[in-house]
């Protein structure tokens, strides 16, 4: 069946995902808001190619790249952007992506070099077998891991579903933590209360290491600030604060998104190191997930072992190339 291929700009998708119910966007760092802000923060001599695929008047698919020397990439990158995609229509994937082929090899496109995909991606699961079946030269590797997990129905469960050494040391450093003082773990998620935390978070996230510090650079703070701005605006957003006898102590920065915690990044006062402040942060998030009745605990890109002693399970990311001939 015949598509129609139609340009936009990324303001334009802001609108556009409100009226197009069947499309998945899977994870935030798809969304069209996120994406204007690596744009306006990061984008370096890249063409954007956007393009909206429709049969019969109903949109089956959204291509979110940009290209460069004859090669498409997914807009955004790796060190901000924890999973990429295409977004498509279940059931019409194929379609989509034999029309987008067709069309970026019209345009001179010679090679798709796609990072940070999922075993579950839409490219993986759908791209590669139509490309393979057109007898295009196919390469994907392993690129780095994500931790993820299933919530259980209580915190009690979750505790349970750890090994008996990890539940051990949640326990007893959550005890010790205790013995302090009046320990609150709270969620900000706007309001007046918000530029404060994000301003903690800051002094935190560059307090507790050293590689956090030289990460945050003055561009990279620019991207932070546009991209709480952002996710605020569509409520994603949030900051958790764990705090000891009202003294914040730990912050962390994630993102609520459908029935998943997104843990983009966290920080924590060195004082309290001792008191395992930073790991315990992560343990308070995870107990209100599953009090708010979220299905899933995204830690997201990176080997931290901490990750897989909270239960995390590993998730390889991979880098798949395609060679349009």
């Amino acid at each position: 069946m015949d598509c129609k291929i139609t340009p936009v700009t990324l303001e334009e998708l802001k609108s556009f995902k409100k009226t197009a119910p069947r499309l998945n966007w899977f994870s935030p760092f798809i969304l069209p808001e996120w994406l204007d802000v690596w744009r306006r923060v990061f984008d370096d001599d890249f063409s954007p190619y956007l393009r909206i695929i429709s049969q019969n008047n109903e949109a089956i698919g959204i291509a979110p790249l940009m290209l460069k020397d004859g090669t498409a990439y997914f807009l955004g990158n790796i060190d901000v952007c924890d999973y990429q995609d295409f977004i498509a229509a279940s059931g019409k994937e194929e379609d989509f992506f034999t029309a987008l082929l067709d069309d970026l090899k019209q345009n001179g496109i010679k090679e798709l070099d796609l990072k940070h995909v999922r075993p579950d991606s839409v490219t993986l699961q759908n791209l590669v077998p139509v490309a393979e079946k057109r007898g295009y030269k196919v390469a994907t590797e392993q690129q780095d891991v994500s931790f993820e997990m299933d919530l259980p129905a209580s915190f009690e469960e979750y505790l349970s579903s750890l090994t008996t050494k990890q539940r051990h040391e949640v326990r007893r450093k959550m005890r010790r933590l205790n013995e302090e003082g009046n320990i609150t773990y709270r969620v900000i998620g706007g309001g007046a209360e918000l530029p404060g935390a994000l301003e903690t978070f800051y002094k935190m996230f560059v307090e507790s290491r050293q590689d956090k510090a030289a990460f945050l650079t003055d561009q990279m703070k620019q991207y932070f600030d546009l991209l709480t701005k952002a996710m605020v605006d569509i409520e994603l957003l949030k900051i958790g604060v764990l705090e000891l006898d009202g003294k914040p102590i730990a912050s962390i920065m994630y993102f609520e998104y459908n029935d998943c915690i997104y843990l983009y990044n966290s920080g924590y006062d060195p004082q309290y190191v001792g008191l395992s402040a930073g790991l315990l942060s992560k343990v308070y998030a995870i107990n209100d997930a599953i009090e708010k009745g979220k299905q899933r605990f995204d830690f997201l890109k990176g080997a931290e072992v901490y990750k897989g002693h909270l239960g995390g399970k590993e998730v390889p990311m991979y880098r798949c190339q395609i060679g349009i001939i």
